[in-house]
């Protein structure tokens, strides 16, 4: 697909992204380990002929108080969701930390062909002791040793994948049913891995299913410069966006490659016929949340007590960056919202529950759409990652308003041209 064109994926998470959307008295709450409902999400993402739907994954649990969010495996999941779609993306994510090569190649490879060609896999490394005590670690690795691991893991999914020639299986019923010469071994004996291969089960109708990443750090930018096809970012607004569009893209030249490796930021938006009703079905999902357990955790990010602040005034004046101790980037963020919106401090702890760092649009589906233009025209996205702050009501109103908004300015398809994700991404097959 041309670059005149954006990609979008849905990012399915629960009732939604809103921390407080299972609340809502017309969430789904009941229904997030029933299959039909993530059928239903996914069904109503490709009705607006949307690149791919994308999984999330945690190895805990977390708080079963606060919204519980990690109900189905993705990949098991997504072989469900294959089967009641058509065209749609899908895209699982795999830990590098707590899979081996042959496991992760094995099960996404199967999906690809399952989907005829569908399947996307998002390499995380994962990032919390609670994850790595159910996996027989004490901790997890420190951050280098796991993008070590990482980086060899991918050589290694990839050469299974392409352990077996496309043209391999003869199924001759007089002679042989695969050629010996076209599947081979491919010995891998790594620092952290030792596989000999060949993959059990033929090359994948992409080649390679789709490989997303979200580099962040230095050695996850430049991982995923190296080896990502598409990249899921994080940007408040369109300058922290065009930073780290500009850099990946050049590690991405750097690394001498010439594959488009779209970069979809994630966005959370809330629409509306008018601004106002766009806003008061924000404000609806804020009223949702539990106002003490969320002053305790904005606590924890400005490092203050904020239990005692008027709720509907705005948000008092924080100390500058410089004079903060604590973690920077979400302060940072903090003080950017605070800044550019000036939220009551209602409005702040909404703003947070809802995709927190990533860019939030709230509006009609026209103004909506002249900002996802404004960052795809000026080097901020190739696309987006949406992230409904409810669900499956904010999808419905992305597909049913903003889509066909885009569409008749041209930036978004009609229909799809393609069969595969690669093809939706316009992605060679390798």
């Amino acid at each position: 697909m041309a670059r005149d064109q954006l990609h979008l994926n849905l990012f399915i998470l629960g009732c939604g992204h809103h921390k407080a959307a299972w609340r809502h008295p017309a969430s789904a709450a009941e229904r997030l380990g029933d299959i039909r409902y993530y059928e239903e999400l996914a069904r109503i993402a490709e009705r607006g002929k949307l690149d791919a739907v994308f999984f999330a994954d945690s190895m805990a649990t977390g708080s079963v108080e606060d919204g519980f969010y990690w109900h189905l495996e993705p990949l098991t999941a997504l072989s469900a969701i294959s089967r009641a779609t058509e065209r749609i993306g899908l895209i699982g994510t795999v830990s590098s930390t707590f899979y081996t090569p042959f496991h992760a190649a094995r099960l996404v490879a199967s999906l690809d062909h399952i989907s005829a060609g569908r399947m996307g896999w998002n390499l995380v490394t994962s990032m919390f002791d609670s994850e790595a005590r159910n996996h027989n670690y004490k901790a997890m690795p420190d951050h280098a040793a796991r993008y070590a691991r990482a980086e060899e893991f991918v050589e290694a999914v990839l050469a299974l994948w392409d352990s077996w020639q496309d043209d391999a299986i003869e199924c001759d019923r007089q002679g042989r049913y695969a050629d010996p010469a076209k599947v081979k071994k491919i010995h891998h004996h790594g620092e952290h891995f030792l596989v000999d291969g060949p993959l059990n089960l033929p090359r994948p109708p992409q080649g390679h299913p789709v490989l997303v990443q979200a580099g962040a750090s230095e050695q996850g930018r430049d991982l995923a410069a190296r080896y990502a096809e598409a990249i899921y970012a994080v940007a408040f607004d369109l300058e922290a966006a065009q930073q780290y569009y500009r850099d990946i893209k050049a590690r991405v030249q750097a690394a001498g490659r010439h594959d488009p490796v779209p970069i979809l930021p994630g966005l959370v938006t809330y629409v509306g016929s008018t601004e106002a009703e766009a806003k008061a079905k924000q404000r609806e999902l804020d009223e949702c949340l539990p106002v003490a357990a969320s002053l305790r955790q904005l606590g924890l990010f400005i490092e203050q007590d904020c239990s005692d602040w008027e709720l509907d005034a705005p948000v008092p004046e924080l100390p500058p960056l410089e004079d903060f101790s604590g973690p920077q980037g979400r302060y940072a963020t903090i003080l950017r919202i605070v800044e550019t919106e000036q939220p009551t401090l209602r409005e702040l702890l909404g703003r947070l529950a809802a995709g927190g760092g990533h860019c939030t649009l709230v509006g009609t589906p026209e103004s909506i759409a002249d900002e996802m233009e404004r960052w795809f025209r000026n080097e901020g996205a190739d696309g987006f990652n949406l992230m409904p702050p409810s669900l499956p009501g904010g999808i419905e109103d992305f597909v049913d308003q903003v889509v066909p908004e885009l569409q008749r300015r041209g930036l978004f398809r009609q229909e799809y041209q393609a069969t595969t994700l690669r093809g939706h991404l316009g992605l060679e097959r390798p």
